[in-house]
């Protein structure tokens, strides 16, 4: 019987409550969100004569979270509107609503016996059959289910997402012993297809997985920041991007997350005695952690911790750091670790391993200590955390934001190597791993497998039907490349174009290359999907070769390039073959012109896109303005609907506004709701994007004839000129602002027309180029770009 999810209960209204209770309202769940009854009025209630019976202060606690759940910042929903999906109530008028639930999800203080008083009133209204879990991150699940009844405890398990849980993939699932396997499937399928999360199986351990192994590599920073006679933001621009982590790094990661909260898991190992005492050492807190636990400086919670924002002398705010021996703040100035210069030329930070751990100097020596001791800690957790080592790499990508787990990262250096770092470090690995070649291999299938510690031998990841992983295809299926991208075989006559130019920048070479993908789909394949595995989709067009031509007043051969853009984004929507795009991460200027003119988008929830190019003095060039245009030419039925769509429109483009997600998209008018798709798993969307093309060419997929557009001329650009005179007058925009904004208006109404007119989509795209050239003369333009590119430094003479 297929299990469906229509609605759900979260007990606990928290930061972690409400986040699950807005992920689950982002992909259409409707939920319960409850809290306890508040003990007292406040001030304002008694003010109000109220009283302890009202519902609105029986619910005041749950409303007061489910408002700052809408206020969040970044945003916890897709869309504002999907906080109509949540409703709140309070434990005692409201938990037996959850005898038409599906599931029962648990998120109360971290206590077992206010857990299990939760879990006894839940049996009292819990349908059997009812899903019940937990997101304990610290007791041990077997604990809660002590007393509980057997279909209680056959539809139980621990399932502990990471804040914020819009944006942090991760989720553990921990059964019991009693946890029915079926259930347990249910769980792990459901989070990875919904939920769009890393669902990883663990086992029920002190911490599980990801906080066991992050807490365990955090704490040994905190002990060698001191043993090598570093600060704290030199450990942080050490362990930060340059080897593939958050820029939050180490330090200001305890300090987001709180060195309570650090400090409760790390107390929590130490003293369940699960640890062997040369690793139990790593868990004990330093002298100086107690201090800061004594003084209550815990983070950002306190607004104090390794890092405190002041003001200095000149009164202007500064970070200031903890000066760990004086235990006073100070600025910390820029360390120059000569290890790091030789990784500059390095792109992946994979790749930087091998050479850091080779550094002569203080990092290197960092590196060499702090990984030594990671990877014996890791080869000992395995089977301890979880049978499987591929589960731990998982955990710390989509927990802590690794780019690569522990094990990959043992790989890139060489598993010998790593043994050797480790005995340099003072720890011995598991035995285990003394006769293991490599942890990964790719087979040829272009399916990663992984060394099984059980059986000797290798064994396909699960799940991975689901992916298209491009690093694993590429060596074997890669048709055609160049300097900024490649051409992929998917297979089942569907081919990729992938970017992989700086920041996925489109410039020449990846217009050529892009014109070349089309090119051979028509003549030899049934679809085009153009995806990438980057940390983004694209940030738009290369805004230095515009710039160059621009100063040197190239203005044919800028022209030109325009005008290829333009012709290879309409080449995106009129093809003999259909097109998908999927979208992720930042998708922005030429990168959203692209996705716009897709026969199909398929987008990654967590894709931030917009039309930016205001922002650096210019209107959209490569047919997103014209394709604005067209769009809302869609909807001219009235007066007032076609002025107030298109000043919608005029005002998303001219404040450059970016949809924070892809739903959002949809609000702006960038993604089209009968033709466009959102997955919520990132992992899953080049295959879902693959399927599409596949579907659309298999329905009969005809090549689309060019469109005409309404435009309204005049009389609706005396309404936008009227607005930017206002604007200006009232000192809200320069006199360069009003120059783009008027330009933007005057595409956008197909120009100096004394009517409403019928034209072509060519004839928009020739004066929207015509006004992007005329800006690029500019002097404030060129200004604006140079200082996007430079961050305030010229870029030449």
């Amino acid at each position: 019987m297929k299990r469906r999810i229509k609605h759900v209960t979260v007990l606990g209204s928290g930061i972690m409550g409400s986040g699950i209770a807005a992920h689950f309202a982002n992909i259409g769940v409707e939920v319960l969100l409850l809290d306890i009854v508040p003990f007292e009025l406040t001030e304002a209630e008694q003010k109000k004569g109220l009283t302890k019976e009202d519902k609105t202060v029986r619910n005041r606690i749950a409303t007061e979270n489910f408002v700052k759940l809408q206020k969040a910042s970044p945003a916890l929903l897709y869309s504002p509107k999907f906080a109509d999906r949540i409703t709140v109530g309070n434990f005692d008028d409201d938990l037996e609503k959850i005898k038409k639930t599906d599931w029962i999800i648990e998120v109360v203080v971290e206590r077992l016996d206010i857990k299990k008083s939760v879990y006894e009133k839940i049996e009292q209204h819990r349908k059997p059959g009812t899903l019940v879990s937990s997101n304990t991150s610290g007791i041990p699940i077997h604990f809660l289910i002590e007393g509980r009844s057997d279909d209680f405890k056959k539809y139980f398990a621990g399932t502990h997402f990471f804040n914020p849980v819009r944006y942090l993939p991760l989720l553990e699932i921990i059964p019991t012993p009693e946890t029915d396997p079926e259930i347990v499937k249910f769980y792990m399928e459901y989070g990875a297809k919904f939920l769009g999360k890393a669902t990883v199986e663990a086992k029920d351990t002190p911490a599980f997985i990801a906080n066991r192994i992050g807490v365990f590599s955090m704490m040994n920073l905190l002990h060698e920041v001191k043993n090598l006679g570093l600060n704290v933001s030199d450990i942080d621009k050490l362990t930060g991007p340059v080897i593939g982590r958050p820029k939050s790094a180490t330090f200001r990661t305890a300090d987001v997350v709180g060195l309570d909260t650090l400090v409760m898991v790390a107390n929590g190992v130490r003293q369940s005695g699960a640890e062997a005492n040369d690793f139990n050492d790593v868990f004990k807190l330093p002298d100086y952690i107690q201090k800061m636990m004594d003084n209550k400086w815990l983070g950002s919670k306190t607004e104090q911790g390794f890092y405190k924002k002041v003001k200095n002398a000149e009164g202007k705010s500064e970070i200031q750091g903890l000066n760990l021996d004086t235990f006073e703040y100070e600025l910390q100035g820029k360390s120059d670790f000569p290890t790091l210069e030789l990784t500059k030329s390095i792109d992946k930070p994979i790749d930087r391993f091998k050479v850091l751990v080779g550094g002569k100097d203080k990092a290197g020596e960092l590196y060499r200590k702090s990984l030594g001791a990671l990877f014996a800690y890791i080869s000992h957790k395995v089977p301890e955390i979880s049978d499987e080592l591929y589960k731990i790499d998982d955990a710390m990508r989509a927990g802590f934001g690794w780019e690569n787990g522990p094990f990959e990262i043992w790989d890139a250096i060489g598993v010998q190597k790593g043994i050797e770092l480790a005995k340099e470090a003072g720890y011995e690995v598991s035995d285990w791993v003394k006769n293991v070649e490599t942890f990964y291999k790719v087979n040829e299938d272009g399916q990663s497998i992984y060394f099984d510690k059980n059986s000797g031998n290798y064994n396909n990841i699960p799940g991975q039907e689901s992916f298209i992983i491009l690093d694993n295809i590429r060596k074997n299926k890669t048709l055609w490349s160049n300097s900024g991208s490649s051409i992929q075989d998917l297979g089942d006559g569907i081919i990729n174009f992938e970017i992989h130019s700086k920041m996925n920048s489109l410039g020449g070479e990846v217009l050529d290359g892009l014109n070349r993908a089309i090119d051979l789909a028509e003549k030899d394949y049934d679809g085009l999907v153009i995806g990438n595995q980057g940390a983004n989709f694209s940030v738009g067009a290369n805004l230095a070769m515009i710039l160059m031509m621009a100063i040197d007043q190239d203005w044919d051969d800028l022209n030109m390039a325009i005008a290829y853009f333009q012709k290879s984004m309409m080449r995106v929507r009129y093809s003999s073959i259909p097109v998908v795009v999927a979208p992720h991460g930042m998708t922005l200027g030429g990168g959203c012109e692209m996705t716009m003119h897709a026969d199909r988008v398929v987008a990654a929830a967590e894709t931030y896109i917009g039309l930016v190019e205001t922002g650096v003095g210019v209107i959209p060039g490569g047919g997103g303005t014209k394709e604005m245009a067209l769009r809302v030419s869609r909807e001219f039925h009235a007066d007032d609907v076609k002025n107030n769509r298109l000043r919608d429109m005029f005002m998303n483009i001219a404040m450059g506004k970016v949809a924070t997600s892809a739903y959002e998209a949809y609000d702006m008018g960038i993604l089209e709701n009968h033709k466009d798709i959102v997955v919520v798993n990132k992992n899953r969307q080049i295959a879902e994007a693959k399927k599409v093309a596949k579907l659309t060419a298999e329905l009969g997929y005809t090549q689309p004839i060019q469109q005409k557009v309404k435009v309204l001329g005049r009389d609706a650009l005396g309404m936008f000129l009227v607005g930017t005179d206002q604007m200006l007058t009232g000192k809200y925009i320069s006199e360069h602002d009003k120059l783009i904004a008027d330009k933007l208006a005057n595409v956008l109404v197909g120009g100096n027309l004394s009517e409403p007119t019928v034209v072509t989509e060519q004839y928009l795209l020739n004066l929207e180029r015509e006004t992007f050239l005329q800006l690029c003369g500019e002097r404030k333009t060129l200004e604006r770009i140079q200082f996007m590119l430079t961050k305030g430094k010229p870029l030449r003479n």
